[in-house]
């Protein structure tokens, strides 16, 4: 496994991370205890994780996923071994949680303490803002259309709680996602002149199917040093090939929910065809040449994997040791220059 600091923090993070959305939903509480196990296993030591999941979201099922965390920690006592990181969802989704969650400090307030209970630990390592108050353009949105009705609440006061939670300890570090360049910078602005600690890191969506993040935010991931922690790197598991290929099974994630529709228009059905053309050439699966191609780029704190077998999460582990040659790069560049970010 490779290591890295993230961002301008003391957390040395694997360049692995395991996200753990399907805990609960497609995973059982002991099949989500035996990924942890085997994540642990091969070296990752970076479990990421949300209030609102398991996705997709369901009432019944909201922090499930974080419990079901929780319980291994205490089963295991394996807590200081793991850079444990969650999210605080923003507004416009989930009714039920909170009556509509929202990012005024009562509401953060809130949601850490029940995260933390689920979690059952006094403190997250990394907690992010997991997509933002104002109307912007992110989930699928490439262009930004402004709203004069806007009102959301402003970064200043959602950023002063989340400082609150780091001066009382129960948080470490904070980060943001699904977060645009304007956003990013209003964080760093407010730390400098409010002094608070910056933010170390951004999870915004990455792959070959949506490279976005290049186009403003990878700048500001060198020059700020907050890391990205891609997440989607397989695209919902279409990069894998097994949908194009007629491969998939009937429990598959796109078998099951047919909502996440961006990775499956004709652009992206075709860009997917010609990866998963070119790694099969290569001598590669498709699935750790997506994985390689994400790790190899240099703003990359961490490439966020998930999986519902640990046939699946070992494959995806595996994918630290591939170094992809120029050749292929170049390749994979001439692929993305003919179909740009099918999937946004």
């Amino acid at each position: 496994m490779q290591y890295g600091q993230l961002g301008h923090s003391g957390l040395k993070v694997s360049r692995i991370c395991l996200g753990t959305m399907t805990f609960g939903e497609q995973n059982t509480e002991a099949e989500a205890h035996a990924q942890l196990e085997f994540a642990l296993s091969r070296g990752v030591n970076f479990i990421d994780t949300a209030e609102m999941y398991p996705v997709p979201p369901h009432e019944e099922t909201q922090g499930r996923t974080e419990q079901y965390i929780g319980t291994w920690l205490a089963k295991t006592g394996r807590r200081d071994e793991v850079i444990l990181a969650s999210k605080v969802s923003g507004p416009g989704m989930m009714p039920y949680l909170r009556d509509g969650p929202q990012l005024t400090p009562e509401h953060i307030r809130a949601a850490l303490e029940a995260s933390l209970k689920r979690l059952q630990t006094d403190y997250v390592d990394l907690y992010q803002v997991h997509w933002p108050a104002r109307n912007t353009n992110y989930f699928d949105q490439l262009g930004y259309q402004h709203s004069d009705e806007d009102q959301a609440i402003a970064i200043e006061d959602t950023y002063a709680c989340l400082v609150e939670a780091v001066e009382q300890g129960k948080v470490r570090y904070i980060g943001v996602s699904n977060e645009t360049p304007w956003g990013v910078m209003q964080y760093q602005n407010l730390a400098l002149s409010r002094t608070w600690p910056g933010i170390i890191s951004i999870q915004n969506p990455y792959s070959l199917l949506n490279r976005t993040y290049e186009i403003g935010l990878a700048e500001i991931s060198h020059r700020e040093n907050i890391g990205l922690l891609a997440y989607s790197p397989l695209g919902f598991g279409v990069l894998t090939g097994k949908y194009v290929e007629g491969s998939a099974s009937p429990d598959a994630r796109l078998s099951r929910y047919d909502y996440f529709i961006r990775y499956t228009n004709d652009q992206a059905v075709r860009a997917t065809r010609a990866y998963v053309d070119l790694a099969r050439q290569c001598g590669y699966t498709p699935t750790g040449m997506a994985l390689a191609f994400v790790n190899s780029r240099p703003f990359v704190a961490a490439n966020i994997i998930g999986a519902t077998s640990l046939d699946q999460l070992a494959e995806d582990v595996d994918s630290i040791d591939l170094v992809l040659s120029e050749e292929i790069l170049k390749k994979i560049e001439q692929i993305h220059c003919r179909q740009p970010n099918p999937s946004p």
